[in-house]
């Protein structure tokens, strides 16, 4: 299930493969074809340089190993003065590197060959521990990206680190604000390009952002022998009172009661495991801590184990295994996380791991993200996207992933709750998928905690029944 384009290039379709398939064999000898392979190489090693910067000859100001490095010696130190700042400085590459000219009183040019000098003198140093020499190659690949590109990217220097802006930590960061320029290689190599995916919607966003006309252009519905997902929108409480996780009544005592009874009314109809998403650890924390005073927490015990997802990788997989063990041996669990944390990316709650996800919020970026504020403009400027749109595209982006965890298989199924008042929107509704759409029934789009739970009773009843023949992965 999913969304499929179709995006006709410019580029040979046929060697593209056989260039790379070739280049370990012709490496060797040093013909022509050994040439061309070892250019594809670099090519795909590094899309987002355009290709006369990776075929053009490095400069003779850093051709000799010692210059580069008292170069790039220079470069750094003009790094630590530039981050020592006392507020946000957000200014284009081009205005960074005119200022980085004046002060230093050297050429800019050398600094677009950093990445690929940097390359060839570990190569030549024939150095086997690569991993030593990371934070180096961070800065020459920001040296030559921010040296390449005059559109397309921010330079953003902050004070401190947003998570922590009492803490003096200084943060520079290139922002990538134009997401077709890492495809755009793609696109001229090749002349047929499909991108396939369960959270391609709206399609015209795409197309927009990544800079192409599609010829082809098709969403699909999931087709399966029975209803195996049951999506409902949970808007209110059983005192008809609103919830959301919107800054001005995120803390109201009587939308973290109601949100309360919803995941304890879920845990004790869902079988197995159950996965809940919540907007950032900042909301989490205040969630666990509220509950854990209201009891709510041992409530919630008696039904299923309780599992965090925390900033700490190590502690967030042993809480998965830990939680996989309690779903394994029948006791059941459920999995608090974040919904752009680690396991909203890339863990999969498939077959009884996730018979349920609640989605608290809309998984929104972070308003005064200077990254986002960039984008936005970028957006705004170049592809006329407003910023509602893409706001709302971006969160339900992130929703539809997080709630695509539980179905993996068509032997799979589970339910999707959407736990906030802003997903009964006609405009974000639009934005779901058609294979979550097509499943959600209009008496389940606009409902109370407790109407919710009764819609959980009833399906796992009904998918609990044998079917007239089985399901196949």
């Amino acid at each position: 299930a999913g969304a499929a384009v179709a995006a006709g290039g410019s580029g040979g379709g046929g060697g593209g493969g056989g260039a790379g398939a070739g280049a370990g064999a012709a490496a060797a000898a040093d013909t022509p074809a050994a040439r061309a392979a070892r250019a594809a190489e670099e090519l795909l090693a590094s899309p987002v340089l355009p290709a006369d910067i990776l075929e053009e000859a490095v400069s003779g100001t850093v051709r000799k190993a010692e210059h580069f490095l008292r170069y790039m010696r220079h470069f750094v130190r003009h790094l630590r003065t530039r981050i020592s700042v006392a507020a946000v400085e957000v200014e284009t590459p081009l205005a960074f590197i005119t200022r980085m000219k004046e002060e230093l009183q050297v050429d800019s040019k050398p600094l677009r060959f950093a990445y690929s000098r940097l390359n060839s003198l570990l190569r030549t140093l024939e150095v086997v521990n690569v991993d030593e020499y990371t934070p180096l190659s961070l800065v020459a690949d920001f040296a030559t990206l921010a040296a390449t590109y005059e559109d397309g990217f921010m330079i953003i220097i902050e004070p401190s680190a947003p998570a922590t802006p009492e803490i003096p930590d200084p943060v520079l960061q290139l922002a990538c604000l134009d997401a077709s320029l890492a495809i755009k290689p793609v696109f001229d190599k090749f002349k047929a390009v499909v991108l396939t995916s369960g959270t391609l919607s709206p399609k015209e966003v795409y197309s927009k952002m990544l800079g192409f006309t599609p010829v082809v252009q098709q969403s699909f519905e999931m087709s399966m022998i029975r209803s195996c997902i049951c999506p409902v929108v949970a808007t209110k409480g059983a005192d008809e009172v609103a919830m959301s996780t919107r800054f001005e009544v995120r803390e109201d005592v009587r939308v973290v009661t109601n949100y309360a009874r919803l995941v304890t009314g879920l845990a004790d109809v869902t079988p197995d495991g159950m996965v809940c998403f919540f907007p950032s650890y900042a909301y989490l924390e205040f969630i666990v801590a509220a509950w854990e005073e209201m009891g709510v927490l041992e409530t919630l015990q008696r039904s299923k184990l309780l599992f965090i997802e925390t900033k700490d990788v190590v502690e967030t997989t042993l809480a998965l295994d830990n939680f996989k063990r309690a779903c394994e041996c029948g006791r059941g669990a459920v999995f608090f996380s974040i919904a752009r944390g680690k396991v909203a990316e890339g863990i999969d709650f498939d077959r009884h791991f996730g018979r349920l996800v609640v989605l608290f919020g809309v998984p929104f970026q972070y308003s005064q993200s200077r990254v986002l504020l960039a984008r936005l403009e970028f957006l705004r400027h170049n592809f006329g996207i407003a910023e509602p749109v893409f706001n709302e595209f971006d969160a339900v982006r992130q929703a539809s992933q997080c709630v695509g965890r539980i179905i993996r298989s068509k032997s799979d199924y589970g339910m999707m709750v959407f736990a906030d008042k802003r997903y009964a929107r006609d405009s974000i509704q639009r934005k779901l998928p058609r294979w979550i759409t097509q499943h959600l029934e209009p008496e389940h789009s606009d409902v109370s905690t407790d109407q919710c739970v009764s819609a959980a009773r009833r399906f796992f009843t009904s998918i609990a029944q044998p079917l007239d023949r089985p399901a196949t992965a």
